[in-house]
């Protein structure tokens, strides 16, 4: 078979250690073990060929049509479930009919954050992701308040999953190598199933005070309200909030929106 060309424009760096291909397969196993899994661009399936052994649902999604090619003639059993899609634009509702689904994958570095923002607005369906993606992003995600790296994405997405860093990769198990470290994380839906607050203005408070995160929130916070002095943690900047506290700040501002449309 022909082997795939990594292309730059699709973010493509093909993993090539064996090992820790079956390393990052096996992290699906846990703790939603018998439930279908969904790969995101497979390439030449270093990552596939330990997931379609598992006794279980299995598909990918692949953008790439020469890995499309590709992958149909390595893994003929699975050409049913070989979805040559743009993941991003896909209704994941269709995937598995609707079934709630292990996500998965080596994600494109320039694009993960849109698949977990996808994952998101997709968590009833989606209750648990793994996969590597830029040490960068993966630490971002796990971090927790106070630190440097805690931002838009450690807020948003730990309102909703438990956050595991589990292992990092170096760039030289990698076609072309990367020039960053790689790290695999899990993803595992939390307890919460409604935030006590308007949950669209919630993403709207926490994104708005990290472009400003140097500021102190009650600086920050003008954007969407007068008087944001009186605000909770007006002194604090952004980092030092947990997911819960932004919780609070969100229904806050949202009674302050409210008397503002009431007085109007």
């Amino acid at each position: 078979m022909k082997q795939v060309r990594p292309k730059k424009n699709l973010g493509q760096h093909f993993l090539t250690d064996l090992s820790i291909a079956k390393r990052i397969a096996d992290t699906v196993d846990e703790p939603y073990g018998d439930i279908p899994v969904l790969e995101v661009g497979p390439g030449m399936g270093v990552m596939t060929q330990y997931l379609v052994e598992k006794d279980r649902p299995f598909k990918v999604v692949e953008i790439d049509r020469e890995s499309v090619a590709y992958l149909n003639e390595r893994f003929p059993r699975l050409r049913e479930n070989i979805l040559g899609e743009d993941f991003l634009r896909m209704d994941l509702q269709k995937v598995f009919d609707g079934q709630q689904f292990v996500l998965t994958g080596n994600y494109p570095y320039d694009i993960s954050s849109q698949i977990f923002f996808k994952m998101l607005d997709n968590r009833d369906l989606i209750p648990c992701c793994t996969g590597m993606i830029q040490r960068e992003v993966a630490l971002r995600i796990a971090s927790q308040p106070g630190t440097k790296a805690y931002g838009i994405l450690s807020v948003l997405i730990q309102a909703w999953y438990d956050v595991e860093y589990l292992f990092t990769v170096e760039p030289s198990v990698f076609n072309p190598p990367p020039k960053v470290q790689s790290a695999v994380i899990r993803m595992t839906r939390n307890k919460v199933q409604h935030l006590d607050c308007d949950e669209n203005l919630f993403k709207r408070v926490v994104k708005t005070v990290f472009n400003q995160r140097r500021k102190m929130l009650r600086v920050s916070l003008r954007q969407l309200i007068q008087g944001s002095d009186d605000a909770p943690f007006a002194t604090k900047r952004p980092e030092q909030l947990t997911v819960t506290d932004f919780v609070e700040l969100t229904s806050w501002v949202g009674s302050q929106l409210l008397c503002a449309d009431t007085k109007s």
